[in-house]
């Protein structure tokens, strides 16, 4: 391919990149700028290339919502609806509006940050916010209404950056990723991941996300009747899995396992 060709190649791809960078308030650390390159796999870290950072908790509550809790104390609740992860009430709170179990209209007002995945006011929600040890970002994506239409920008996929760690939430999400937004999302140390298989999307789909996001963690949610065996095997055997008897764990960037691993909590 001539240079001038895929100088401006490179340009089309990653132009959308260097927009949001300009509205970051902070730089960046899991944006990866090759995975907005059409089917590019990011490599994981691995422990070897970790430095101690402090560690992250994380529990699941219940349904889509996780507790993620940073080493200065920060909280944070995922698809918060109020039933899950209010006690001890959160710092920050994310939202997405498939229906009633992923967000609440009527947050405790000493929540200081109620992130919706959509804008009441149309167009794509802009979430770019540093709260003490984290920097909480959004990736607008699509959503089905109940009568089976699509709307843009209805929802959004979830990036906390803490402790050297990325760590993404992709709510109830309805269609597969684009290039442009595997771009955005980066690189993903911790993926929480749907796996209903109908209500989001089929367990293929949902597969192929998690294979291409290759995380060190993936952290299913959202799993209603579906048997585990079905993700577990369409995402093949270079995940490992590991069943824990806790709904919570604490990891850092260096503690991360060296083979991808499916991470199953009490609960699930």
């Amino acid at each position: 391919m001539p240079a001038f060709r895929l100088a401006f190649l490179l340009a089309f791809l990653l132009w959308p990149l260097a927009a949001f960078a300009q509205e970051d308030p902070v730089p960046s650390r899991c944006i990866a700028i090759a995975q907005a390159l059409p089917g590019v796999t990011y490599a994981n870290f691995t422990p070897a290339q970790a430095k101690t950072s402090g560690e992250v908790k994380i529990t699941y509550a219940g349904h889509s919502t996780y507790v993620i809790e940073s080493p200065a104390g920060v909280r944070i609740a995922t698809d918060f609806s109020g039933i899950y992860g209010s006690d001890p009430l959160p710092r920050v709170v994310t939202m997405n509006k498939a229906h009633r179990t992923h967000y609440t209209n009527a947050p405790d007002p000493g929540i200081e940050h109620v992130l919706r995945g959509w804008n009441p006011e149309g167009g794509p929600a802009k979430h770019r916010i540093v709260v003490d040890d984290v920097y909480i970002r959004n990736v607008p994506t699509d959503i089905r209404s109940w009568g089976g239409e699509l709307e843009r920008d209805g929802n959004s996929i979830f990036i906390f950056e803490v402790a050297d760690l990325c760590i993404g939430h992709l709510g109830h999400l309805h269609t597969r990723l684009s290039d442009q937004q595997y771009g955005q999302i980066g690189r993903l140390d911790i993926v929480m991941v749907p796996i209903d298989g109908g209500l989001t999307q089929s367990i293929g789909s949902i597969s192929e996300i998690t294979t291409r996001l290759y995380s060190s963690v993936v952290l299913p949610m959202h799993r209603h009747a579906t048997p585990l065996d079905e993700f577990l095997r369409r995402v093949g055997e270079g995940f490992a899995v590991d069943f824990r008897d806790s709904p919570s764990f604490t990891v850092s960037l260096k503690t991360l396992p060296r083979q991808p691993t499916i991470v199953v909590l009490e609960g699930i």
